[in-house]
């Protein structure tokens, strides 16, 4: 029988397991060498000698075993690999030394056991076991790099912005997928003390100020931003000197997404409208949060909308008991649910269509399913639409707003979060008059049952249904021009995910009556928001895509508002979250019977009657529109 060597790509644990056993008698034996500096030493250290090979063969394989050092794949070690078996050989040479001493002074040896032989095995063991580990991997790296470089061809020059994890994790990758034909060339980082330095022999070449230089110097065609914890003002700064220099840029997602990824280079995209209204992340208490909703049945109207979906993504990382979505789109509900169902995990999930504003038909699902927990997203948002229907406004935001809390109250639900609006605030258009009407029944219904009914306001969301977002890169996609109604219209804008936190956060905080308002930053000009996506589109304005000034649309203005007038202004212990504590103090006098009126003058299609009792019950509504008539 010829013996055939194992090729490197070939070793496993199992070889290792022998070649560990042959190493550590060697550096047992070594060690007692280097000790008394002989090869022949008399025979009481010749027996301690043999017990200690013996102790220490059993030892450390052992020891290798229990911490999982045999289930490792050396071909893709890591540093982690290698702080193991460190670790791994203290333990061992620990265990191994007491053992000796112990076989020799139970058995009444005449052996000695040199009190350095511990300390010079450890480092001789932990040579020998390592080295070969450390071989195998420096192998497969090099015959990657030599077989990427046979490999790839010749690509597209890329710089990358931040030297930090993300950089370096994006080089690593490089180097190791051949099928990414693509070059590294630079680093930059805004940190002086990076700069000159290499990560995988990319050097640090200097900061910010680089980027104009990068496609003359370097033959750069690329940027990727590498930063995913930066905000949107920097983001906005290195992609503009980024089209000065010609370069195109891409962005690493932001960490909420980052963490969802599975590869670092997958990831890669334009840089998005989200990147340059990017802030820093929110400190989420996901503990508070879990504790609010773990075991427990929750509900979600508007289980389909832009809100509604994305509460339900992030309620069930909660593990409720039971999560049921309630809307009227039945194909919006048919969507999340079965997202919900493909990530199979244990809680119950039950789509219901229904439509709010039908009194018994709430009142048959909240006592079949008797939530504990209510988030309330449903709602006609729309301002235009709004303006031309008000009914429709009041019957879905306000009738059907108090048919839920009706129901929530004969089922004695303990939490109850309404998703409100800034539009809310001093409106000027019957959406927002509708929404703060619905905030006092919330206020009304929190005061009657002492128990945990909130509202919580924040402005735009990105990406959300009919979003001026949408309408814009809808507009630059069919040539422009791109509408904007005033050059000085400014409002909030966040991002979905950013939305969905807060919210159930501020579903924490709660007690029962709050209006928590979220914190969404400086407010944008419409017209940047424009500018920002025809030049995030490839395009130039004024030469590619025309703007033009629509004016003012019925029921809009130009600022929005947080809060309204007598409402008190508090933080609350969430940076990102501020309280109107009194805001329950403001429910007008006989409400219940006002809006009685209201819902009763809307069901009647009586307009005029309609913006009477609106006005009466929310003495800050200032309509700027006109009021259709019936024809």
């Amino acid at each position: 029988m010829i013996y055939k060597p194992v090729p490197l790509d070939h070793l496993r644990n199992r070889h290792f397991f022998v070649f560990d056993a042959i190493a550590i008698v060697f550096a047992s034996y070594l060690s007692y060498v280097l000790r008394f500096e002989t090869w022949q030493f008399p025979t009481f250290h010749q027996q301690s000698l043999i017990i200690f090979s013996i102790c220490a063969v059993l030892a450390v394989p052992l020891i290798f075993h229990s911490v999982g050092v045999y289930s490792r794949y050396w071909k893709y070690a890591s540093l982690n690999d290698f702080i193991l078996i460190c670790l791994s050989v203290v333990v061992a040479t620990a265990a191994a030394s007491l053992m000796t001493i112990g076989v020799i002074w139970l058995g009444k040896l005449s052996a000695v056991f040199p009190r350095s032989i511990p300390f010079l095995f450890f480092m001789i063991a932990l040579g020998a076991v390592f080295l070969p580990r450390l071989f195998v991997r420096v192998f497969h790296l090099m015959r990657g790099r030599v077989n990427g470089t046979r490999q790839r061809q010749p690509g597209r020059r890329i710089a990358i912005m931040g030297a930090g994890d993300a950089g370096e994790i994006l080089v690593r990758e490089l180097k190791q997928n051949t099928r990414i034909q693509h070059e590294i060339v630079a680093f930059l980082d805004d940190n002086p003390r990076k700069h000159g330095v290499r990560i995988h022999g990319i050097r640090v070449i200097g900061g910010r100020q680089k980027i104009p230089h990068l496609q003359t110097e370097l033959g750069v065609s690329e940027l990727i931003i590498a930063m995913p914890s930066i905000d949107g003002r920097m983001v906005r700064e290195i992609v503009q000197l980024s089209e000065k220099a010609g370069l195109k840029a891409k962005i690493i997602p932001g960490l909420q997404e980052l963490l969802e990824g599975e590869n670092l280079f997958g990831q890669l995209r334009s840089v998005a409208i989200e990147d340059l209204l990017r802030r820093q992340p929110i400190k989420t208490d996901f503990s508070a949060v879990q504790n609010l909703l773990q075991g427990r049945r929750v509900l979600i109207t508007g289980g389909g909308g832009s809100i509604g979906s994305e509460l339900c993504r992030q309620i069930i990382r909660c593990q409720p008991s039971e999560l049921v979505l309630l809307g009227h789109g039945e194909n919006s509900i048919f969507g999340i649910f079965h997202e919900l169902k493909r990530l199979k995990i244990e809680t119950k999930i039950t789509a219901v269509i229904a439509d709010i504003r039908f009194e018994k038909r709430i009142k048959q699902v909240f006592a079949q399913f008797q939530p504990e927990v209510v988030f309330h997203a449903a709602a006609h948002k729309h301002v235009p639409l709004m303006e031309a229907n008000p009914v429709e406004a009041i019957t879905n935001n306000v009738l059907g707003t108090r048919n839920l809390l009706t129901a929530a109250l004969e089922q004695d639900v303990d939490h109850f979060v309404m998703i409100s609006t800034d539009k809310a605030v001093n409106p000027t258009n019957v959406m927002g008059a509708s929404k703060r009407s619905a905030e006092l029944l919330v206020h009304h219904a929190a005061e009657r049952s002492g128990k945990a009914y909130v509202a919580v306001r924040f402005g735009n969301v990105l990406g959300s249904r009919g979003s001026v977002v949408l309408t814009f890169q809808d507009q630059i996609k069919r040539g422009g021009p791109v509408t904007v109604t005033h050059p000085e219209m400014t409002r909030f804008f966040m991002t979905i995910p950013e939305a969905v936190q807060l919210v159930l956060q501020a579903a924490v905080l709660g007690n029962g009556g709050e209006v928590f308002v979220l914190d969404m930053g400086q407010p944008v000009k419409i017209l940047d928001l424009a500018k920002d996506l025809i030049t995030l589109s490839g395009l130039e304005v004024d030469r590619d895509i025309k703007i033009e000034f629509v004016g003012l649309r019925p029921g809009e203005k130009l600022y929005e508002e947080l809060f309204v007038k007598g409402e008190d202004y508090q933080r609350t212990r969430h940076e990102k979250i501020f309280l109107a504590a009194n805001a329950s103090n403001l429910i007008p006098a006989a409400l219940e019977t006002r809006i009685g009126r209201l819902i009763e003058a809307a069901e009647e299609n009586h307009l005029n009657l309609l913006m009477e009792e609106l006005h009466e019950l929310v003495p800050e509504f200032s309509h700027n529109g006109s009021v259709p008539q019936r024809r």
